[in-house]
């Protein structure tokens, strides 16, 4: 989603990230002839040798695992594109799968082309925008059907309402059912799918455990922030309803989706001249404008004058049961309230750790770790993730860094301080991690961890206003990079860690910092390790930067998806979206043979093409992109195989 605050809203003077690159970058120069163990503590990884220096900010530094020899990466690399399709490698071909709008149920309604549905008809229809994904394979064959989650961030007016209806949102009937309509295409779709006799993959429509999950489902609180505190008080929802501009995710050991809620507090607005933010809305981006969505001027559940508590309900990772239709979603509110993208869940000693970024320009890192086995808990009735505690990163300028704990009545969190309680640490997780000294990232989105080393890796899209990644002259850094962190003894629950830089986006021709030869791209988003250690890296550069030279983004082109080898370096380009849209999401079959790839916001306005071919609006949608069956553009699930039936990416 493009960044509506690039300014970002820390007002804190906490370290910078680049700061810390810069003066790291210092001291290495003075470490340039010194031996290899004096290079391996910068890292602090294992045994290394000099060919295998994990201090290298490349991606050539490796663990020394297996399968040193030749290749991994064994397909054709695809070339940048501006073509309205999806690209993938020779030998591969894709599929559409449950674009926007697909009917999950019996009685659901037909799509219609024209963007005439219903609030109620998108009740019962995938919802909008695709995001992040995972499947969940059923037991007799794993991978040849079971349940797809995913998530649906946000709606473009241009996109969901016709002609007719256009783009104003207004105090009256018609206002609320634009509005009941958007809240319908939020949140989170549950479809059962499964592989045909040729290959292909359907959805089942009517199967037991379809589900649609929308910004007005009733939800439940658990953790040290209840339903019933004080701030969460509303006038108009009694009981908290919904999720919303839900983006990335993570999978629990035992089992269930976590759904990350981002940009919450851009749907909020106000009429009113009197409203002010406090100190907290300020640091949570709040505005009497919002996103201009205006939804408050047709709902007063949006309106910060009426309902300011409402605001307190966002902003949490929720918990779905994918498996059961009946069950409420739950906000856990132990792992914080921030902007979350995901949250990438893995086990350290049976406990349960959670890593989750703060997607919005200079904030943080944070790590979630279960108090004690999640088993344990699970079999008392305890929910894991409301046992533990919530640390936020900071990062020295040595390769190194440690967590700092965001607890009641450690450091500075205390009631002499102003902080209530737990409860309030939580609500205030921002203001918390200022507190305790967090270090200021390039917009922190999604985080993964490959399985064989416990190696952590974070997508850091891009920044402005803070120094930049690899040297002073990335300020403002409009391609990003992504961060590798090592946890001290390869211990995710542990306190310390290490970290370098793994890759670096870009274009040579415009940064000579970015390594030559390297194939482009350029903000990366979505990052996830793969079952084989690959690492995975999906692209989402602004509408407002898209393949435009001015940005340094024109050999770029399209958004893309490529794929790293951690262990030799190689690094190719695997797949190209339409225009003007993002890639993100993905998960693969238990065989490995199948993959689901989102293409989000095909179409969206986007200035290079808008300049072409004119502005989408509902009267005309498809000016950028008619992806993917030529006609109104509409979001999807892509089904990546291969011809011979191979595993992918190999």
């Amino acid at each position: 989603m493009i960044d509506e605050h690039p300014e970002g809203s820390n007002p804190t003077a906490n370290p910078r990230l680049g700061d810390l690159i810069d003066a790291r970058l210092s001291r290495r120069q003075l470490l340039m002839g010194a031996a290899a163990t004096a290079m391996v503590t910068v890292i602090g990884a294992g045994p290394a040798t000099a060919a295998d220096d994990p201090s290298d900010d490349s991606p050539t530094a490796e663990r020394g695992d297996d399968d040193r020899k030749g290749s991994r990466l064994r397909f054709t690399e695809v070339p940048t594109t501006d073509a309205d399709t999806v690209v993938v490698p020779a030998g591969y071909r894709w599929q559409v799968l449950i674009p926007w709008g697909t009917g999950l149920f019996a009685d659901s309604a037909p799509f219609r082309e024209d963007a005439s549905n219903s609030a109620a008809d998108q009740r019962g229809q995938v919802g909008f925008n695709h995001d992040g994904m995972h499947f969940f394979p059923d037991g007799r064959n794993p991978s040849s059907g079971g349940v797809l989650v995913l998530n649906h961030e946000y709606t473009d007016a241009n996109q969901i309402y016709t002609a007719a209806q256009g783009l104003a949102i207004t105090p009256d009937a018609a206002g609320r059912e634009k509005v009941a309509k958007a809240l319908a295409g939020h949140g989170v779709t549950v479809v059962e799918i499964r592989r045909k006799r040729d290959g292909s993959w359907e959805h089942v429509v009517g199967a037991r455990r379809n589900r649609r999950i929308t910004a007005t489902t009733p939800m439940a609180f658990s953790g040290p922030v209840a339903a019933s505190h004080p701030m969460l008080a509303s006038s108009i929802t009694p009981s908290p309803l919904g999720t919303i501009n839900n983006c990335s995710m993570g999978v629990t050991p035992w089992g269930t989706y976590l759904t990350g809620e981002e940009n919450w507090n851009g749907y909020f607005g106000t009429a009113d001249p009197a409203w002010t933010p406090s100190a907290l809305e300020r640091r949570y981006g709040v505005t009497a404008a919002g996103f201009a969505y205006n939804w408050h001027l047709a709902e007063p559940r949006f309106d910060l004058a009426v309902n300011r508590n409402e605001l307190n309900h966002f902003g949490w990772v929720v918990e779905i049961d994918p498996q059961n239709p009946r069950s409420t979603p739950v906000k856990r509110s132990a792992l914080g309230r921030i902007k979350h993208e995901g949250a990438t869940c893995t086990e350290a000693d049976g406990r349960v750790v959670v890593y989750t970024g703060d997607d919005e320009n200079g904030d943080y890192l944070y790590k979630f770790v279960g108090d004690g086995s999640w088993a344990r808990h699970r079999r008392a009735g305890r929910s894991p993730l409301d046992h533990g505690i919530l640390y936020v990163g900071v990062f020295d300028g040595e390769g190194g860094g440690s967590w700092a704990p965001l607890v009641h009545g450690t450091g500075p969190l205390t009631a002499a301080n102003g902080w209530a309680d737990q409860a309030d640490v939580l609500i205030r997780t921002r203001q918390a991690a200022d507190a305790v000294g967090a270090t200021r990232l390039h917009r922190p989105e999604w985080v993964a961890v490959d399985e064989r080393t416990n190696d952590v890796y974070v997508s850091l899209t891009n920044g402005s206003g803070n120094p930049a990644p690899v040297n002073s002259n990335r300020d403002p850094n409009p391609y990003g990079h992504v961060l590798r962190i090592r946890e001290q003894g390869g211990d995710n629950a542990a306190a310390t860690f290490a970290w370098d830089i793994y890759l670096r986006a870009g274009d040579p021709g415009y940064d000579p910092t970015v390594p030559a030869g390297q194939p482009l791209f350029g903000s990366p988003d979505g990052v996830w390790a793969d079952p084989d250690g690959l690492v995975w890296v999906q692209t989402d550069i602004s509408n407002s930067s898209q393949n435009r030279a001015d940005r340094g983004y024109d050999r770029i082109g399209n958004c893309a998806m490529v794929v790293s080898d951690p262990r030799t370096g190689e690094l190719k380009r695997f797949l190209t979206g339409p225009r003007g849209c993002e890639i993100t999401g993905i998960t693969i079959t238990p065989d490995r043979r199948t993959m689901f790839v989102n293409i989000q916001h095909p179409g969206e306005s986007s200035t290079f093409w808008n300049n072409q071919f004119g502005a989408p609006s509902p009267a005309n949608p498809s000016t950028v992109s008619s992806w993917p069956y030529g006609g109104r553009p509409r979001a999807a699930t892509v089904v990546i195989t291969r011809e011979d039936g191979g595993r992918i990416g190999r």
